[in-house]
């Protein structure tokens, strides 16, 4: 799998921990009644190995403005002047990554802002009706009709106030949305034998540009404009304009690159780009889900304290505050019926499973750690497929996690959809959600978008249609209830920094990998810095405690651990189309200014033979480990080992 699709991110797995022994035995599910727990609250503490980190939820009384939500999400599209780019920024990234191991404690990027750990405020929706929205004019929200209503006598609509766009992001796509409009009737003119003048004039209201825009623009009445794919992105509309969501196609796959001249030599035969999803299609079904479900209830707060300390963190699904009301309901039903009962016996499999480690480490004959609850949890999903309600749709997220952990990625895609669909129905209709569950539908919504992000960028898999409402659904801001009766934090840092991140791998795979881009210096040039540019900045945004040196070093902190690799990968995503205009042409290396901008940053220290080989060796037996659990990373280990001979049959040739 390519660095674009999970980046080691723990939706493909666990997190690695110590592995737990409990002696106690299965049996079936008793009556309701017959069972107890001590749900004693857990002592929480920092992930991370830098200092206790607070939550964005935590302090409601002690706001400070230092780090917040919007910083987070809107970093990553922060505009910029024109003249900026990445090869003249003195404290860049790329020369972060070539410092040597003992300079690893001084990061050039990070902002020394000792209120790290800060609180952010909730943000207020813009007050504007639907007819001002839609034309883009100022509202005065007067109710029950703004003057511009009055006027037209029109009926006057204001829209659901939880459901917001986040104002950087609204910010960003109006910018962007003017910049594609340039580009757009650029293709158009260029059709017709025209070419528009660099100083085009300027489309929409509005007077502030897009940090780089000028540059975009400029370079527009070359062949630019096929970088931004034209037409739909998705099956719900023919002009979205959404540029932080996959194309429906693209050339980001792992295995488009065996297509690449030089890289097929290193392979005995051509691979279909779909194979992998062939191979996931043919696969057998999970038998073990069809047996009698038996569970082992006696040590259910180990599993339940596990799930909120680390699986929670990444997913940020579940109400630490409303848990123990769950957990009665599902008792006094037996665990036998209800979303209640679902809901929990999924926690107690994702949190046994979290105990034992990595999947790659459970021997293959055995069952997978939380087997047993997660097998008891499916024979309840039924009752949750004809139920459109917010429950449901976090019961068939959780079982899509559990399927993630097992590398069941198609299974998992097919209870996503389901999702979706549950979502769908919703958030046509916002006033179906009620208050008290709005926080957990926008969690569950961008948890199916993570998700569905990371699976297109990989198979070729049709999208749902889920993401023709993110412009519409909040961003999220904390659950409330009663500290007291919490079993686990409420962190959210690490869901709104994959969040802002997602978001940008998904431009990158539009503006760059959609299917009319070219790959030529000229026209990637400008493109490519201003992604360069707004991956800085996301990581620059980071609260201090998550942001992560740049060099090989193992990090405690698994949250680090992550950031860094999905750090890494959108960088090579963005930097990979270079390699290809090398490939293609050898005399293109003689430009020193194109090898001092670019060679860098896709090199990332790989500066000696000796230093690659040992890269690929580690790649190697890391990805034999995983290759027995899923046919696709079968088929993986096989292309990578072949190619691995074979590049050192011509090296010693």
């Amino acid at each position: 799998m390519s660095p674009s699709s999970t980046g080691g991110s723990p939706r493909s797995g666990t997190a690695t921990a110590t592995t737990t022994k409990s002696t106690a035995k299965s049996c079936p599910v008793p009556s309701r009644g017959a069972f107890s727990a001590d749900m004693s609250t857990p002592v929480m503490t920092a992930t991370n190995g830098t200092g206790a980190l607070k939550s964005p939820t935590a302090s409601k009384n002690q706001r400070q403005a230092s780090f917040s939500r919007e910083r987070i999400l809107g970093s990553s599209q922060k505009p910029r002047d024109a003249s900026q780019s990445s090869e003249n920024r003195p404290d860049s990234v790329s020369n972060a990554i070539l410092k040597d191991d003992s300079e690893e404690s001084i990061n050039p990027l990070k902002r020394r802002n000792t209120d790290a750990g800060g609180d952010y405020p909730r943000r207020r929706a813009t007050i504007a009706c639907e007819v001002c929205r839609s034309r883009k004019s100022r509202c005065d929200g007067t109710k029950p009709k703004c003057k511009l209503c009055t006027e037209l006598g029109a009926e006057c609509i204001y829209r659901e106030p939880g459901i917001k766009l986040d104002a950087g992001d609204k910010l960003i796509l109006e910018r962007l949305n003017r910049i594609e409009s340039l580009l757009q009737m650029n293709i158009v003119n260029q059709s017709n034998g025209m070419h528009m003048a660099q100083d085009s004039p300027s489309l929409g209201s509005g007077t502030t540009a897009l940090g780089g825009e000028n540059m975009l623009v400029q370079s527009a009445s070359g062949s630019l404009g096929s970088v931004i794919l034209s037409g739909g992105i998705g099956t719900w509309t023919p002009n979205s304009t959404n540029i932080s969501t996959m194309p429906k196609i693209h050339t980001n796959a792992a295995l488009h690159l065996l297509q690449w001249p030089l890289i097929s030599d290193l392979v005995s035969r051509p691979y279909d780009p779909q194979i992998l999803l062939q191979l996931e299609m043919a696969r057998e079904p999970l038998h073990s889900l069809t047996k009698t479900p038996c569970v082992d209830l006696s040590n259910t707060t180990a599993y339940i304290e596990a799930y909120f300390e680390r699986v929670n963190i990444w997913y940020a699904c579940v109400n630490p505050y409303t848990w123990r009301s769950h957990y009665r309901i599902a008792l006094s039903n037996g665990f036998r019926e209800g979303a209640e009962s679902c809901i929990v016996l999924l926690v107690l499999a994702l949190g046994q499973a979290s105990l034992r480690g990595s999947i790659s480490r459970v021997v293959p004959q055995d069952d997978p750690p939380g087997l047993q609850y997660f097998t008891a949890a499916w024979a309840l999903l039924p009752g949750m497929m004809t139920s459109n309600n917010v429950l449901a749709a976090q019961c068939h997220l959780l079982a899509s996690a559990y399927l993630f952990y097992l590398v069941r990625p198609l299974e998992a895609w097919n209870l996503l959809c389901t999702t979706s669909n549950k979502l769908q129905l919703l958030l046509m209709s916002p006033n179906r959600i009620p208050p008290d569950q709005r926080e957990l539908t926008e969690r569950i919504y961008w948890n199916s978008l993570l998700c569905e992000s990371d699976l297109l960028a990989e198979l070729d898999l049709p999208h749902s249609g889920v993401v023709q409402f993110e412009e519409n659904v909040g961003l999220p801001g904390g659950f409330e209830g009663d500290e007291n009766e919490a079993v686990g934090r409420d962190d959210l840092w690490y869901f709104l920094a994959e969040i802002a991140l997602r978001r940008l791998l998904n431009r990158v795979s539009q503006l760059i990998y959609s299917k009319d881009s070219l790959a030529t210096t000229t026209t990637l040039a400008p493109v490519v810095a201003e992604l360069d540019y707004q991956l800085t900045q996301w990581y620059e945004s980071l609260p201090l405690p998550l942001q992560f040196p740049f060099t090989r070093t193992v990090l405690p902190d698994p949250v680090q651990t992550v950031l860094r690799l999905r750090f890494f990968a959108c960088r090579t995503i963005i930097y990979r189309p270079y390699i290809l205009v090398v490939l293609n042409n050898e005399h293109s290396v003689l430009d020193p200014a194109s090898c001092r901008t670019y060679a860098v940053p896709v090199a990332r220290g790989a500066v000696n033979r000796d230093t690659i080989d040992r890269i690929i060796n580690e790649v190697i037996m890391e990805i034999e480990r995983y290759a027995v659990l899923a046919p696709s990373l079968s088929l993986a280990a096989e292309i990578i080992k072949e190619a691995e001979v074979r590049r050192r049959s011509f090296l010693n040739g």
